[in-house]
């Protein structure tokens, strides 16, 4: 009891420093409102929003204000993409692609405004969902998680890269695995971070500090998408925003348990590293539909459908930051570009992070939830004119931005030269379905890997057997065999014959 009265406490004393802070609010007002923009721009995603803020904001301005701004861009750009799913049936990010299922039919049918409505409150109850779990659980994770060591810092390091590649391979799970390879292997380059060494740096002095974070960042998640999003212009006929915007409280009292059932779902599966607000949605839509006595209205404009895939995905930030803050491993790609800002600013998410910054980041999100809920419900009509812009303007203007963020970072040409490499070579993967997260997340985690599995080998005298010889280690060890084994062809077999015998 003692310990949650502290935690309140210290929850309560950093929300209230920011609260009285005013340039607290010209931050979250202005991220929320670009994040919001962002979303609803078909083609820009929460991931580019976060990875652009990172370049601008990352290092250059004092801690609180670069949380408040990448988080309150997160927040915004996941709700954001309800706009044009429901108003224009284009998913305006992939997180909101369940929303569209039903968003544009209940707008076809001169429900715009209520749908607009109820999407905004789901969004912002599913938000306080997941940052109240985040709250909650992040303290039990890190009490449990002292005893981590060297050894299971690195097979930890090992399970984030493998199962994001698990988890966001469209096509063969190896391709994942590569991708996820790919980045490790982009994270030796550089100074060896126990001997001082320089490693493939092939005598270029750019080198010897390894690959940039946020031009990385920016050449993996922004390039590819605005070459798509060129490419492949979409052009919908927008539905009238008829009804009022305000929700109707009878409605959504009727909607509570969907409500909450989505946002324990979207809260569990953001805890899974690597996977998403979009498989959020995705899985709280398809239990919705399962277990919902009008199931059969799902796809023809269901409110219940609605709530369930809105609830879902942003309820999966807050999960989404519990990997990030407790194991250093991101719960999404959005979060991965929240890592990569952490990491510029010298902080180690992980058993030893500050808890302190645990609770400036649930304050954020919390003044970051109530600011979209207030911006979605009076704004709604501004960001309709924004969605108007067309695609060939704003693309190449998120170029520019883009371009200036990762030059910001180091002031050098190379850095440029990096984030169009990376870029292309990210482009090219998008074509041949290999999924560019794990990639990213190699990176980012990779130092993490190579220090202490090397410092692991040191201690111990290279005895490989280190990794198997404490229990958490071992436990560890098993997940990261059996996540790989569990790929091969007998053992898939298997398992379906198990299933099907169950079943």
């Amino acid at each position: 009891m003692e310990f949650v009265l502290t935690q309140i406490m210290g929850f309560g004393g950093t929300f209230w420093a920011l609260a009285i802070d005013p340039l607290t609010y010209i931050y979250l007002i202005s991220s929320v409102f670009l994040g919001i923009t962002f979303g609803a721009l078909p083609g820009l995603t929460a991931t580019l929003a976060v990875t652009i803020l990172t370049g601008f904001f990352g290092n250059k301005i004092p801690l609180d204000y670069s949380l408040i701004a990448l988080l309150g861009a997160y927040v915004g750009a996941i709700y954001g993409g309800s706009y044009p799913s429901i108003l224009l049936n284009i998913p305006g990010t992939a997180a909101s692609a369940a929303t569209a299922m039903d968003g544009y039919p209940l707008a076809k049918s001169g429900r715009g405004g209520e749908a607009l409505g109820l999407t905004t409150t789901a969004s912002f109850i599913g938000t306080l969902i997941g940052t109240i779990a985040l709250l909650v659980f992040v303290w039990v994770l890190l009490l449990l998680s002292k005893n981590i060591a060297s050894p299971e810092k690195a097979l930890l390091a090992m399970f984030g890269i493998l199962l994001s590649g698990t988890l966001m391979s469209e096509d063969l799970v190896v391709k994942g695995w590569i991708a996820g390879l790919i980045g490790l292997a982009m994270a030796m380059a550089g100074l060896d971070p126990l001997l001082s060494e320089p490693r493939y740096t092939f005598g270029w002095s750019y080198m010897l500090s390894g690959f940039q974070v946020v031009p990385v960042l920016m050449g993996a998640f922004a390039v590819p998408q605005i070459i798509e999003g060129l490419r492949h212009l979409e052009i919908g006929k927008m539905a009238d925003l008829n009804g009022r915007i305000l929700p109707n409280l009878k409605t959504v009292r009727r909607y509570m348990p969907t409500i909450a059932r989505s946002g324990v779902i979207g809260t569990g599966v953001g805890a899974l590293p690597g996977v998403g607000e979009d498989v959020a949605g995705w899985v709280s839509y398809g239990v919705g539909k399962t277990v919902s006595k009008e199931g059969h209205k799902f796809g023809k404009g269901s409110l219940e459908g609605l709530l369930s895939s809105e609830t879902a995905n942003n309820a999966c930030i807050g999960g989404a930051l519990i990997p990030l803050l407790v194991l250093g491993i991101p719960g999404s790609p959005p979060a991965a570009a929240l890592m990569g800002a952490f990491k510029i600013n010298n902080i180690i998410p992980g058993p030893t992070i500050d808890p302190a910054i645990i609770l400036r980041v649930v304050a954020i999100m919390v003044m970051a939830s109530f600011t979209m809920f207030i911006m979605g419900l009076f704004t709604a009509r501004v960001f309709m004119a924004i969605l108007r812009i067309p695609q060939t303007v704003f693309l190449p203007i998120v170029m520019v931005l883009t371009t200036i963020g990762s030059f910001s970072v180091g002031g050098g040409i190379n850095d440029l030269y990096l984030m169009l490499g990376v870029g292309f070579v990210a482009y090219f993967m998008n074509m041949l379905k290999f999924p560019i997260a794990p990639l990213v997340i190699g990176v980012i985690l990779g130092g993490l890997f190579d220090e202490t599995f090397r410092r692991s080998l040191l201690i111990s005298g290279g005895d490989v057997f280190v990794f198997g010889s404490r229990p958490v280690a071992g436990i560890l060890l098993m997940l990261n065999i059996a996540l790989v084994m569990s790929q091969f062809p007998v053992i898939k077999r298997a398992f379906s014959r198990l299933r099907r015998k169950v079943l």
